[in-house]
Parts: structure tokens; sequence; C-alpha cells
């Protein structure tokens, strides 16, 4: 049997309804970087702790620790 996809472009939210993706985090979480910091650096990150609702220490292969924001990592 062969899966068919359909298209639920037609499909509008609910009214009042906010799409949004809630990502939890946790510690020794390995995350993409959306940006290296140094042209030598990994591509992935582990997350060591939370600075603030919006940031984490993380470390980097080949680059060390550094403060990341939300923005800048995803899974």
């Amino acid at each position: 049997m062969i899966p068919q996809v359909h298209s639920q472009t037609n499909l509008k939210p609910a009214a009042g309804w906010q799409p949004v993706c809630h990502i939890t985090y946790t510690r020794d979480t390995w995350v993409k970087l959306a940006n290296l910091p140094n042209a030598y650096a990994a591509d992935e990150a582990k997350l060591l702790c939370q600075e603030s609702p919006d940031t984490w220490v993380a470390w980097v292969p080949d680059h060390g620790e550094t403060v990341l924001h939300k923005s800048h990592f995803y899974a």
C-alpha cells in the first residue's frame, strides 16, 4: 500500500489560536547550531545549564564553553 499525502492548506486555524512550538531543552542535550562560533567549531553544542529563560551555557567541540541565546540553536 502506498501512503497518500493530503495537503491541508485550505484549513484555517480556530479563532484566537496561535500555533506555537514549545520545545523544552534539558541539561546534556545536544543541539544543532544556527551559526558556528568560529570556522573550526563543530555544528553541535551540548547544553550545560540554563543561564536565563532565554540563554544556555553550552560546550561546543573545537571551540569551548559559550553562552547561546535560544535563537542560536535548534533540536
